[in-house]
């Protein structure tokens, strides 16, 4: 089914959204974006994980646009992140955000033999991080938290939304084996990260030589048994791209489960708090950006059901993006970001209630997608 819609707001918003990346494309330019303090975007390094996600927003507007100043900064930010793949030695597992928003998408929007190479290696770089014995795709590179065995078993949900670049490449190249790596660590996923509600862990340890699993960490959720909102909104959209994939029933019904859980403890606004498990909601931020990638998610999970089943998650992902779209968003160029009330990392007082790149991203993307754009670069 297609999520198209006719509604005004939807129309309105989308003409509010490309003339603030218009502007602010004037003043970010081929620079990366991360979180928003005091009305202006702070700026990350090329080999940052969130620097796919600003090429990736001035594609979605080139798409609409064609305007030539966008293809222009994209393709320089596309030449900072070169060194990433060619020299740089602290790359992590979050090449997928990094190389599908900004080269797959150029190479699907313009055909450019040079993005697709870019996208290739990184695919390869993503996939010599799977640990065999563990079945999983490790994440990070150093002790980022207090650990007696460090974190080479380590394996994070966000990492869920990485590995479409691995089932894009075996398309690609007509080599299945990127393929059978995301599978194995999705199903490793969907066997230790999902709980029986639908909740997710953030972190889970496995020992490295052996594959088992040693424990679990709270991350940047509240505690390791608590319920972090963006897991749980990366673990929707990831779960709903490896059903797309695969057809393989398992990861649908995971990403349908995860749906559940997320949409039967929203607030009333239907923008959740930054964890759905905190002892007390009182005074406790709301994460804008885990209702965006929900929202998305969610769209991609009723195109690829039935009309008839998928309306449900259509109808919940509209009433998502109308309450960002009334409550949420900054229209004017008083702040660089789209979207207000973010929650980056909480445990380590980090971005806490501010604008946050991939906040905008996919509220952008949901909104293409209300519009009728179903191949997004995912």
């Amino acid at each position: 089914m297609s999520a198209q819609t006719n509604e005004v707001w939807v129309s309105e918003a989308w003409s509010k959204t490309m003339a603030k990346i218009e502007q602010t494309s004037k003043t970010i330019g081929a620079n990366f974006p991360h979180a928003s303090k005091q009305g202006k975007y702070d700026c990350t390094q090329p080999q940052g994980w969130t620097a796919g996600f600003w090429p990736g927003l001035l594609w979605l507007s080139y798409r609409d646009t064609k305007r030539e100043s966008l293809l222009r900064i994209d393709e320089e930010c596309e030449a900072k992140m070169d060194i990433g793949i060619e020299e740089y030695a602290g790359l992590h597992h979050d090449v997928g955000f990094m190389w599908s928003l900004s080269s797959v998408a150029n190479y699907k929007l313009t055909g450019s033999p040079a993005s697709k190479l870019r996208a290739l290696k990184a695919a390869a770089f993503l996939a010599s991080r799977f640990n065999l014995r563990g079945q999983f795709i490790r994440a990070w590179n150093e002790d980022n938290w207090q650990s007696e065995k460090g974190n080479a078993g380590w394996a994070i949900i966000d990492c869920m939304m990485n590995l479409h670049l691995l089932f894009w490449a075996s398309q690609e190249i007509n080599d299945p084996r990127y393929k059978h790596i995301a599978m194995a660590h999705a199903d490793t996923v969907l066997k230790q990260f999902i709980r029986e509600d639908g909740s997710t862990y953030h972190i889970v340890q496995f020992d490295p030589e052996t594959g088992q699993r040693v424990g679990e960490l709270g991350g940047q959720g509240f505690a390791p048994e608590s319920a972090w909102a963006r897991g749980a909104s990366w673990a929707i959209y990831g779960f709903a791209l490896c059903y797309q994939y695969t057809k393989e029933d398992r990861y649908l019904q995971a990403s349908k489960r995860v749906a559940h859980f997320f949409l039967a403890n929203l607030s009333e606004d239907s923008v959740p708090y930054w964890d759905f498990r905190l002892p007390t909601q009182e005074g406790a931020p709301r994460d804008s950006s885990a209702a965006a990638i929900a929202a998305s998610g969610m769209l991609l999970l009723a195109a690829l059901l039935p009309a008839e089943e998928g309306s449900l998650y259509e109808s919940w992902a509209k009433r998502i993006v109308k309450s960002l779209c009334d409550h949420y968003t900054v229209w004017d160029t008083s702040d660089e970001a789209i979207l207000q009330h973010g929650t980056g990392h909480w445990p380590a007082n980090k971005n806490i209630d501010i604008g946050l790149i991939y906040g905008d991203y996919f509220f952008v993307e949901a909104l293409a997608k209300l519009r009728g754009y179903q191949d997004v670069f995912w």
